[in-house]
């Protein structure tokens, strides 16, 4: 989902050059189940108090799994397959994330670094998405949507860069958790907010990231 929604980029993605080893299964074994959740600022706790029952009556996984991997401890792997997201860790570990990855059209692989990261970032539509989701054309008068709590954006944003160029790719949260584990979106890695939350207080800007 570039910006939220999603927009494909000319050839910045290339599988091929990965030279990549990891583990592709999503089935490792768990070596500790249930991290406890992140710390949360007065705002996320207000923010997400209004969240729909449904969505916070989701539960939220984050698992330490055996995970072999060439890529150095603090490397971000997305692997699309089986919908998770790998912090590495060393000693052949890694926080196991679910999530929701890219439809099989607009998903794109390949490797960029985090160049930004915002705290319920806002959210405007680019003019492809308004193209292709008219319901969108609205904030063409009204600008962005703050952030808040049914952003499509959710509670953190990774704005995943090549050298200085925005890709338009972002790892965020969701207003939509009941979808965490499927290939619904349109290019973007979701996460459930407590999630996203708990990677962006490990991360920096810089931290590569590797979407297989």
């Amino acid at each position: 989902m570039a910006n939220g929604v999603g927009m494909k980029t000319n050839g910045l993605f290339l599988c091929a050059a990965l030279g990549i080893a990891a583990l592709a299964s999503g089935c490792q074994s768990v070596l500790q189940s249930g991290l406890p959740d992140p710390k949360l600022s007065d705002r996320d706790r207000q923010m997400m108090a209004l969240a729909e029952p449904d969505e916070k009556n989701i539960p939220v996984v984050r698992n330490i799994v055996e995970y072999q991997t060439k890529e150095k401890p603090g490397t971000i792997i997305v692997d699309s397959g089986p919908k998770y997201l790998y912090y590495v860790l060393p000693n052949n570990q890694a926080i196991q994330y679910r999530v929701a990855t890219g439809s099989e059209a607009a998903g794109w692989t390949g490797r960029a670094t985090v160049g930004a990261m915002k705290e319920w970032p806002t959210w405007m539509p680019t003019a492809s998405i308004m193209e292709r989701w008219p319901q969108f054309q609205v904030y063409k008068q009204h600008g962005p949507l703050e952030g808040r709590w049914d952003n499509p954006l959710g509670a953190r944003a990774l704005y995943l860069f090549q050298g200085n160029t925005d890709t338009l790719y972002r790892i965020h949260g969701t207003n939509e958790p009941s979808e965490i584990g499927q290939a619904v979106s349109s290019g973007c890695i979701r996460m459930r907010d407590l999630d996203v939350i708990d990677l962006y207080n490990r991360v920096h800007v810089g931290t590569p990231v590797v979407v297989l």
